[in-house]
């Protein structure tokens, strides 16, 4: 048997009617749903699945196109960056698969759900075709809003699978392969956004900290405090509780804690 895992992330995290219906797309298929995780800050939803390679494509597409379906990105509003209804479609190999096999899904998921809800597809990390595109923070630089105005225009932006513009409505998806990531989100005692940026800048890669953390700064509103979000994409590379003890002595230093 193979199995793989996906963890695709859709942009609605407060109305659980809609989640429950995209969702429950995943659940006509032979897969395991491990975890549901809605967030209404970021209005954000991801799930992770395991699988056969097969029924994890077919699960994720029909979530995908139920979520075109149900999502309008010209009145989303969130803390997260996001270009699209179906945001994000990562697969990850868990048992007898390879990297390769899971380059292979994602453009075979990424045509396939082009074709059929006319949404461009952009590849990124392992299935990446450019370099510049590896990094799914700059694939999905500008957001929704910017893309709108790029694609078609700008030949940078040019998707690798779909129509070369917009989905009116559900935007753009990032699809991907890449190995485990582990989502972790430290909060602050302050309502401070700008200790919570100055801290993500301290601990991501790309301005100098961690080689495998990617980090941003938000503001948590209706809680009255900030947080840290970071995606670790190698915990054995990078640990947690280093991160994390850093996190804890920046904030100590901007007058605050964890």
């Amino acid at each position: 048997m193979k199995l793989v895992e996906c963890v695709p992330n859709f942009s609605e995290g407060r109305r659980q009617d809609v989640i429950d219906a995209i969702v429950n797309e995943a659940r006509k298929y032979k897969v395991k749903i491990l975890n549901v995780h809605s967030d209404a800050d970021h209005n954000r939803t991801d799930v992770t699945i395991i699988g056969e390679p097969e029924e994890v494509k077919k699960a994720v597409l029909d979530m995908s196109l139920k979520a075109v379906e149900l999502i309008d990105m010209n009145k989303h509003k969130g803390e997260h960056p996001r270009m699209g209804a179906m945001d994000v479609v990562p697969f990850v190999p868990l048992f007898n698969t390879t990297m390769e096999d899971c380059i292979k899904l994602a453009h075979e998921f990424a045509k396939e759900f082009s074709e059929k809800a006319g949404v461009p597809c952009f590849l990124y990390e392992e299935a990446a075709t450019k370099p510049e595109r590896k990094n799914l923070a700059d694939v999905r630089r500008g957001e929704f809003e910017g893309l709108k105005e790029e694609i078609g225009k700008n030949p940078e932006k040019t998707p690798d699978y779909g129509p070369n513009k917009i989905h009116p409505t559900a935007g753009a998806t990032a699809v991907g392969a890449r190995e485990f990531l582990i989502a972790f989100n430290v909060n602050l005692a302050t309502n401070d956004v700008e200790i919570a940026k100055k801290i993500a800048k301290a601990v991501r890669h790309s301005s100098g900290g961690y080689r495998y953390v990617k980090a941003m700064g938000f503001e948590i509103k209706e809680k009255g405090i900030v947080q840290v979000s970071m995606n670790m994409t190698n915990y054995k590379k990078t640990p947690l509780f280093r991160v994390f003890e850093t996190i804890k002595r920046e904030a100590e230093r901007y007058g605050t804690h964890v």
